[in-house]
C-alpha cells in the first residue's frame, strides 16, 4: 500500500464510519474503483482504532460518568439504579452479539461477505429499512392532521431488551454495505428512540466491539509480512482527525434533518454497482488481495 492510498483510505474512513452508509463498503468500492488491492478487514478494523479514538474524545464527558458509575456499581447495590450505571451494563450486554458473531463468523467476514454484489445488496436493503424508520420517527416527532406529536425513547427508557435488540442491529454490520451506525439508529427509531438518542447509544455501543475488534486485527497483524504498517499508521491518524469533525457534524445534523439523502445515496450506488458487476466492468471480486 502506497502512502497516497493511505491518504486516501484515511480519509474515506474517517468520512463514513459515522455516517449511515458503511465505512467498510466504501474502502472496499474506494479500492475496487481505483484498481487497487482490497484493503482487507485488518486494515479496515486497525483503522477503526483511529475513528473510535475521536469518540472517546467527543464522548469523553459521558464516558467518563459511565466507567465511574459503573466501575461503583459493582461494589455498591444501590448505585446500579444510576443512569450511568446502567448505561454502561447495556453497553456490556448490547456488545455480546457482534462479539460472539464476529468470532464465528471471521472467515466469511474476511472471505465471502467482501463480494461487491453482497455490498450493493445491504446498501439497498438496509437504505431502505433506515428510509422506513426516519419516516416512522418524522411521523411520531411532527404528528399529523389528525394525530398529535408522539413522545419517543430517551437513554434513560432502555432496557435490557433494547440493548439486545441494539446489540443484533450493530452485529448486521460485519457484512460490508450495512453501516454500523445505520444499522443501530435504524433499530433504535423502530424501538421508539429519539434521533439523538439512538445516535448516541449506537456510538457509545460501538466503542467496545470496535476497540476489540482492531486489538485483535493489531495482534494478528503483528505476526503477519503482508501489513504496510507506516501507511496502515498514517490512515489511521487521518481516520481519527477527519472522524472527529464528522462526529460534531452528524450529532448536529440528525437533531433537525432527515436521514433521506443518505438513504437516496445508498440505493444510488447499490444500483450503480450492481449495473457495474453485470455488464461486466467491474468484478464482483475486485482488488481482492491475493492472501
Amino acid at each position: 500500500m502506497s502512502w497516497f492510498e493511505s491518504l486516501i483510505l484515511g480519509l474515506v474512513q474517517g468520512l463514513t464510519e459515522f455516517l449511515p452508509v458503511s465505512s467498510s463498503a466504501h474502502l472496499r468500492l474506494t479500492a475496487a474503483f481505483s484498481g487497487w488491492h482490497d484493503p482487507g478487514a485488518a486494515f479496515t478494523a486497525i483503522t477503526q482504532i483511529g475513528t473510535e479514538a475521536a469518540v472517546l474524545i467527543y464522548f469523553r464527558k459521558d464516558i467518563g460518568r459511565i466507567l465511574s458509575a459503573w466501575t461503583r456499581s459493582l461494589t455498591n447495590k444501590e448505585m446500579r439504579r444510576d443512569p450511568d450505571a446502567r448505561m454502561g451494563w447495556l453497553v456490556i450486554v448490547g456488545s455480546i452479539p457482534i462479539g460472539v458473531l464476529g468470532l464465528t463468523l471471521k472467515d466469511q467476514i474476511e472471505g465471502p461477505f467482501r463480494d461487491l454484489r453482497i455490498t450493493a445488496t445491504m446498501l439497498i436493503v438496509v437504505g431502505v429499512i433506515i428510509g422506513v424508520a426516519d419516516r416512522m420517527a418524522a411521523r411520531d416527532e411532527k404528528g399529523g392532521r389528525h394525530r398529535a406529536p408522539q413522545h419517543r425513547k430517551e437513554l434513560t427508557d432502555l432496557t435490557v431488551r433494547d440493548g439486545l435488540i441494539y446489540g443484533l442491529c450493530q452485529a448486521m454490520a460485519l457484512i460490508p454495505g450495512v453501516s454500523r451506525s445505520g444499522a443501530t439508529i435504524s433499530g433504535g427509531l423502530f424501538m421508539g428512540y429519539r434521533r439523538e438518542a439512538a445516535a448516541r447509544y449506537s456510538f457509545l455501543l460501538a466503542i467496545p466491539a470496535v476497540l476489540a475488534s482492531g486489538l485483535f486485527e493489531l495482534s494478528d497483524a503483528m505476526e503477519s509480512d503482508h501489513v504496510s504498517w507506516g501507511p496502515t499508521l498514517f490512515a489511521t491518524v487521518i481516520a481519527f482527525v477527519t472522524g472527529y469533525a464528522v462526529i460534531a457534524w452528524f450529532m448536529k445534523f440528525i437533531s433537525t434533518k432527515s436521514f433521506m439523502p443518505f438513504v437516496w445515496y445508498r440505493i444510488a450506488l447499490g444500483i450503480v454497482i450492481i449495473v457495474l458487476v453485470s455488464m461486466g466492468v467491474l468484478s464482483p471480486h475486485a482488488g481482492e488481495s491475493a492472501h
